[in-house]
């Protein structure tokens, strides 16, 4: 159905379209090649860029010489400016981080999982370590644009259903509640939705607008990027890859299927491959913190150990076939790849993984799939919580023109 032109956004939306172009550009850009890449006029791009100014978030910097005439003043992005934080609670480790405009992390904390079954002790805990981190990194509440909470889904309304290995956090409403005690607020998002926003933010060269997200951690999952939005699906829980069929010989999965995507990558998986863990632990166990033995693991492979590397190649060709099902279904061509399992392993990890994307008998598009690490580094899952809140406030959204119904 189509809906009316929302007038007083333009505006708001021509001076997002004016951030984003400065901030996506290293040296600043001038007026004259605003005005040439934002199809704006110069006496609408001059109210634009001096209310940006006004704001805070872009200023002067500095003057450049480009041909005969009057050197072009370049104007740049104040990277600290604005700041947002982001949390990512994992099975093993609740990571929080603060960033700037520019997606550069400013403090950064790890705490152990909540483990209380009351709500309001897990979520008086979060905000706690919400006032703590802030204080930590020096900087004004006012110039903090919220929170971005990030974890597995399902999740509904900012309140989290059954996300796996989160028994703590089922059925907890994290938004109102973080909202009304911490005063600032509050966006909740899956893991891997979060993590294609946050690659979104960082992408300077626009090469990742229509792209998949692998996000290899505790668990498996794939978030989708189309013309440079997330696509979230109707419920906001879309990426749950974890029951792909990847390997009929692997381990059984919690389904009952043979060899799922989820199960054959876990890190328990890997390990207990490689023998670097032995037996089998009980379902309703939770993880331990498997960074250290995956760092063995990595170690051990690059030593040469005949078990690390097997356990590696196998992963590969795992992880491989579950790209190739879903590059086959979306034709993206290009795979962004992160997360903190694939932080620690892509030394290892990442050229077997090339070599059996281009030897998997599955592939039936026309072009190779094309691999890129994640600019989010270990903490992608935190990183893109906090890009959330950047992206809502300062991103530039045709939808945004449209009268909301």
């Amino acid at each position: 159905m189509r809906r009316g032109s929302n007038l007083p956004a333009v505006g708001t939306y021509n001076q997002t379209v004016v951030l984003d172009l400065i901030r996506r550009a290293p040296g600043g850009m001038s007026r004259v090649e605003l005005a040439e890449r934002s199809g704006l006029s110069a006496q609408t791009l001059s109210n634009v860029t001096r209310r940006l100014v006004e704001e805070g978030l872009i200023a002067e910097a500095g003057k450049v010489i480009s041909g005969p005439g009057k050197p072009r003043t370049l104007l740049a992005l104040v990277p600290r400016s604005r700041f947002a934080i982001g949390i990512h609670l994992d099975p093993a480790v609740d990571t929080i981080v603060v960033i700037d405009m520019a997606g550069t992390v400013v403090a950064h904390a790890e705490h152990p999982p909540g483990r209380s079954t009351d709500a309001g002790r897990l979520i008086g805990s979060m905000a706690d370590a919400v006032l703590d981190i802030i204080t930590r990194a020096g900087i004004d509440e006012d110039r903090i644009v919220g929170v971005g909470v990030a974890a597995p889904g399902p999740l509904q309304d900012g309140r989290f259903l059954t996300p796996p290995l989160l028994p703590a956090w089922h059925g907890v409403s994290i938004r109102d509640g973080l909202a009304a005690a911490t005063g600032l607020p509050i966006v909740v998002e899956k893991d891997v939705t979060a993590a294609v926003v946050g690659e979104l933010w960082l992408d300077r060269g626009y090469d990742v607008g229509d792209a998949m997200f692998l996000y290899y951690g505790a668990g498996i999952g794939a978030g989708l990027a189309v013309g440079g939005m997330p696509v979230r699906g109707a419920t906001g829980n879309a990426g749950d890859i974890a029951h792909l069929s990847v390997d009929p010989s692997g381990p059984i999965c919690e389904c009952g299927n043979a060899g799922c995507l989820g199960a054959s990558l876990e890190p328990d998986t890997i390990l207990r491959l490689a023998g670097i863990r032995s037996g089998q632990a009980p379902v309703e166990q939770l993880p331990a913190d498997p960074r250290p033995e995956l760092d063995r693991l990595r170690a051990l492979a690059e030593e040469g150990d005949p078990a690390a590397m097997a356990a590696i190649a196998l992963t590969a060709r795992r992880l491989a076939r579950g790209l190739v099902q879903l590059d086959n279904v979306l034709d993206m061509g290009v795979a962004v790849v992160g997360g903190p399992v694939w932080a620690r392993l892509w030394p290892v990890l990442r050229e077997p993984l090339r070599q059996s994307l281009a030897a998997d008998p599955a592939i039936r598009t026309l072009r190779p799939l094309h691999l890129r690490d994640s600019r989010l580094g270990t903490d992608a899952a935190a990183v893109g919580a906090a890009c959330l809140l950047l992206d809502g406030a300062f991103a530039a959204r045709p939808s945004d023109l449209l009268i909301t119904g």
